[in-house]
C-alpha cells in the first residue's frame, strides 16, 4: 500500500486502484507564484476542485463541471475567488468526484 488513500461511504480505497479518480500532489510544492494540480478520472463525472485555507474556509473554486475520462491539469496562482493574493501558508486542495473526496496539502511561500 502506498500510504495514500481516501474514503467513500465507509470504505477505504488504496491510491493504487486505477478504477477510481486520483488527485496527485501539486507540483511544485511548496510554491511561490503558481502550482499545477493534476487529477485523473476513470470515467465521466461531476468534478469539483477547491482550495481551502487552514481554517477550512473556501478560498477558490478551480473546477466545477462535468468532465470526461482523462488526465487533467489545473493551475492555481495563489489567489482567492476575487483575484486577490492570499497569504503564505498551508492550504488544502480538495477534489470531489461523485461520492469520493480526496485532499492534498499545498504550501504557499511568500
Amino acid at each position: 500500500m502506498t500510504g495514500v488513500g481516501w474514503a467513500a461511504q465507509n470504505q477505504i480505497f488504496s491510491a493504487a486502484d486505477h478504477s477510481l479518480p486520483a488527485l496527485q500532489q501539486n507540483q511544485p510544492n511548496p510554491f511561490k507564484y503558481s502550482t499545477r494540480i493534476e487529477y485523473q478520472l476513470p470515467g465521466t463525472n461531476q468534478v469539483i476542485l477547491k482550495i481551502y485555507n487552514i481554517l477550512g474556509q473556501e478560498i477558490k473554486t478551480l473546477v466545477n463541471e462535468i468532465q470526461n475520462e482523462g488526465i487533467y491539469t489545473v493551475e492555481w496562482d495563489g489567489t482567492d475567488w476575487q483575484g486577490s493574493e492570499v497569504a503564505g501558508g498551508i492550504y488544502f486542495c480538495r477534489l470531489h468526484t461523485g461520492d469520493l473526496v480526496q485532499t492534498r496539502r499545498i504550501i504557499l511561500l511568500k
